[in-house]
């Protein structure tokens, strides 16, 4: 539904839907499901990127689990909707309990590699990097930073 607005306005629209999303959260406290995916390129760099929505941090990749969806299936639809990536070996490596908005959240953890270039968007991910691990920018989400340590925690 998304990709039928025009990519300008969906990025002038999502910072309200983000905000009334994050109050729904608060209010409701519903159990949410979610996932993330630590990508490594092929220079053993990995991928963060920066919503058009939320905090202005750097980010993994990831999103919503479907009521039916498994995770690992999510993590692949959220990867080729949002940056056009395929991903290869993907591996559940942590699944972590979170709160976010306010909500109990269960996030999936994965690792994976891809042979392509992302292609943020423009609409939730205005903008999709690769990073050497010891280099990555600043400002990092704290959860982001968590799901990074669990990753770390995963290569030992």
């Amino acid at each position: 539904m998304l990709r039928l607005i025009p990519a300008p306005v969906a990025r002038r629209l999502l910072p309200l839907a983000h905000l009334v999303r994050h109050r729904w959260r608060r209010w409701r406290g519903a159990p949410l499901r979610g996932c993330a995916v630590v990508i490594e390129n092929g220079a053993g760099e990995i991928l963060l990127l920066r919503h058009s929505y939320g905090p202005e941090v750097w980010a993994l990749p990831g999103g919503g689990i479907g009521a039916r969806e498994a995770p690992e299936l999510a993590a692949r639809r959220e990867m080729e909707e949002e940056l056009g990536l395929r991903l290869e070996g993907l591996t559940l490596i942590a699944t972590a309990e979170e709160v976010i908005s306010g909500s109990p959240h269960t996030g999936f953890l994965f690792a994976a590699t891809t042979p392509d270039v992302p292609r943020p968007d423009r609409r939730e991910v205005i903008e999709a990097r690769f990073f050497a691990p010891d280099a990555l920018p600043e400002p990092l989400g704290r959860i982001t930073r968590s799901r990074l340590a669990l990753w770390r925690a995963s290569q030992e």
